[in-house]
């Protein structure tokens, strides 16, 4: 096995090397696997899961010299981001799609890996379907119903007071941590609001950030999530988080959001090994033995960068550390499936309609337009999440097809019914995420176990968007968890 060179030296090289990948397509240092033939015996480090995260941290360390193995579960890498291909070969994405302003990382990574971004169509009116009136347009991120408009503008404020409150990096330790930790977010909104449809508008926008609802989750935690987004020089605000333009939906992907990953995968090239689930990682002395589907390696350093979920999988040996394993089995991932309709042209753009839309029935609580950058066919896409998801993602195809299309036309009108295509993905039913978009911590989970969430088990660092002190849940969550988990392995 090579040796591990880990000085300071090392370290800022690997950095600098990264960023020049994009130009010289190589890497050095990765070891001689394939992606369907025998793996090698020992390399220096082992990455698991070769999603953003997983393959961040490989590009980073193999620029720096040692080598390096991904084992990748799926037969695609990815993650949580998946691109589908439409019949006139146009990309839309299944999973991950946004990027917007403070999300430095991910647009750093965009640009050495030349991929190019366009804005996420914002132009014309929203629409707002609610308590059983016509439908209604409006400019903005709050949809103007007067009879919350007083309680939203309560909470958003008080959201954004309490999140900076909240350290990204040890949320634990806010003043208030153990109160707001012992309460849902439910709760909270219920004791802060008056207005109980103020509480349906919330679930609107929960469903798709969360794949749940508000007593899924702690205020902590939720307050923790909006800290997060933003960067080092921007606190995280609700409005950016909610946002189009210059908020968090602001920017889409030319060529789909997996095309991070794929790109990646190639300059690692035959370091990334596909169809190789790993089933036990265990620890003896200077060393670390990774069992997959695909063989067996031994390593000095292991990155662990999977859904918190299938860490749990996972045979441990040692065990892992009791506080870490009880974290892990209190972070359950969201339940979400994201559906698109095509047309043959954005139909909606002519009538001054932005696409967007926020409605207070399933099963369409929000819903974007998802058309390519040249609008070559109209795409409306919608996210059936947390409760709604329990309801209509488990109704049959036809009927949640149907469903989807007409709140399509109460939004946009009926041309709205004559989609010429229908794609839908569940991610619950991947086998190798288990939900989606990310992991969430019920009331009691953060303040007693959060501290171990990145703190290295011996050999084993961690990786995976929801260990990222900002975005998480975000591609950029996932490229700062990659880098931060390199350097530890490096450093």
């Amino acid at each position: 096995m090579g040796r591990l060179d880990f000085s300071r030296r090392n370290l800022l090289g690997g950095i600098a090397a990264a960023g020049a990948l994009a130009a010289t397509g190589g890497l050095t240092g990765t070891a001689s696997a394939s992606t369907t033939g025998r793996l090698p015996s020992t390399v220096d480090v082992v990455v698991v899961g070769g999603g953003i995260s997983g393959l961040v941290a490989a590009r980073r360390i193999a620029a720096a010299g040692p080598s390096v193995l991904v084992l990748e579960a799926r037969d695609r890498v990815g993650g949580r981001t998946l691109n589908h291909t439409l019949a006139n070969g146009s990309v839309v994405e299944s999973g991950g799609a946004f990027v917007g302003p403070t999300q430095d990382r991910v647009l750093a990574l965009l640009a050495e890996l030349r991929i190019q971004t366009f804005k996420e169509y914002a132009q014309g009116d929203n629409v707002y379907v609610a308590n059983g009136l016509p439908p209604q347009r409006y400019t903005g991120t709050i949809p103007p119903d007067p009879t919350i408009l007083p309680d939203a503008a309560v909470l958003q404020t008080r959201i954004d007071q309490m999140s900076q409150q909240v350290p990204v990096d040890a949320p634990w330790t806010a003043a208030n941590a153990a109160d707001w930790d012992a309460t849902s977010l439910h709760d909270w909104i219920k004791s802060t609001t008056v207005n109980p449809n103020t509480a349906k508008l919330i679930e609107s926008y929960l469903q798709p950030l969360l794949g749940a609802d508000a007593r899924d989750v702690s205020l902590l935690f939720f307050l923790w999530y909006i800290a997060t987004e933003g960067d080092e020089r921007n606190p995280g605000t609700f409005e950016r988080s909610a946002g189009t333009s210059d908020g968090a939906q602001d920017s889409r992907i030319v060529g789909g959001s997996q095309l991070i990953s794929i790109r990646m995968a190639q300059q690692l090239g035959d370091a990334v090994a596909l169809n190789a689930p790993v089933r036990k990682i265990s620890q003896n002395g200077s060393t670390v033995t990774v069992t997959s589907d695909r063989g067996v390696v031994t390593a000095s350093k292991v990155i662990v960068a999977v859904p918190p979920p299938l860490v749990v999988g996972i045979d441990w040996d040692p065990l892992l550390p009791p506080k870490r394993l009880q974290l892990l089995e209190r972070m359950p991932m969201g339940a979400l499936m994201k559906v698109d309709a095509v047309y043959d042209t954005p139909f909606w753009r002519a009538a001054g309609l932005s696409g967007m839309a926020v409605s207070d029935t399933a099963p369409v609580r929000v819903c974007f337009d998802n058309c390519p950058p040249d609008a070559s066919v109209g795409v409306l896409m919608a996210f059936i999440g947390g409760a709604t998801w329990a309801d209509w993602g488990n109704r049959p195809l036809a009927e949640r097809r149907a469903g989807v299309l007409r709140q399509f036309a109460q939004f946009f009108g009926p041309q709205a019914l004559n989609a010429i295509d229908y794609v839908e993905h569940d991610w619950t039913h991947e086998r190798w995420s288990l939900g989606g978009p990310v992991a969430g911590m019920g009331t009691g989970t953060m303040l007693r176990y959060g501290s171990t969430i990145r703190q290295p088990f011996g050999l084993v660092h961690w990786a995976g968007t929801e260990t990222s002190t900002y975005w998480s849940g975000y591609m950029d969550g996932a490229v700062r968890a990659g880098e931060r988990a390199a350097a530890e392995v490096l450093g």
